[in-house]
């Protein structure tokens, strides 16, 4: 992983200046958001920071400086290819700490993004390799997220939203919403809205309305907005 402080013209007194840990969150953002749609706008990173625009222009003129990214008022941003190799690399410990907080420490999959986000900047690599070995070395996260391998590759899932899954057709959850919104994964892990379940879509109510799933051997209604952050894939079981 590129270190921030190793940088061509960058101190540590520049470090400090610009914030470590803020830089690898807008990095590891931009890399999120650019799952969607690329380059990526100056709003929808304040959106998702929850912070004013002005605060993120700022922000990626300095990465810009330290060419971590490529920015270009009025057309957005990208990650260069050092700062993707960051964001990679803090979406990795993210990922594994969720994990492994679940596996090792007894925590519910509702509780670990926020513990996550507070370690996944100050985890050495030696420890993120003995976190990764005594899980087994994972590919995916308890929300079903991709874990990224040390170089950067991740496992490829062919997911659509669940709001989209014609009636009548059986699918498997693989990855639900990974946010500091607890309210919504203790909702979801109520209704049985899990990675590996299998779900069937028993009614769909017109105008994006609600949803009536099939699920296990109960019947359930989720709204349409909830079910477009649920990502499947098609499976052919049969139980």
């Amino acid at each position: 992983m590129p270190r921030i402080e190793a940088l061509e013209n960058s101190s540590s007194s520049q470090r400090d200046s610009l914030n470590h840990q803020a830089i690898e969150d807008y990095l590891k953002t931009i890399y999120t958001l650019a799952e969607a749609e690329t380059p990526v706008s100056t709003s929808r990173i304040a959106e998702a920071r929850q912070v004013k625009p002005g605060s993120v222009t700022s922000m990626l003129r300095r990465l810009d400086s330290l060419n971590l990214v490529n920015y270009e008022k009025h057309y957005g941003v990208t990650l260069t290819e050092a700062g993707e190799k960051i964001a990679l690399e803090v979406i990795r410990h993210h990922r594994l700490l969720e994990l492994y907080l679940i596996e090792a420490l007894g925590f519910s999959w509702d509780e670990v993004h926020e513990q996550a986000d507070l370690l996944e900047h100050v985890i050495s690599e030696k420890l993120e390799e003995r976190i990764a070995a005594a899980l087994g070395h994972p590919t995916v996260d308890p929300h079903g997220d991709p874990i990224p391998a040390r170089d950067g590759s991740m496992v490829v899932m062919d997911t659509r939203p669940l709001a989209e899954v014609p009636i009548g057709e059986r699918v498997q959850v693989a990855r639900v919403p990974d946010d500091a919104n607890s309210e919504m994964l203790r909702y979801l892990a109520e209704l049985g809205l899990t990675p590996g379940a299998i779900v069937q879509i028993i009614d769909a109510a017109p105008f994006e309305g609600p949803l009536t799933l099939q699920i296990g051997d109960e019947t359930k209604i989720i709204g349409f907005n909830i079910a477009l952050s649920v990502l499947v894939v098609t499976t052919t079981s049969t139980t």
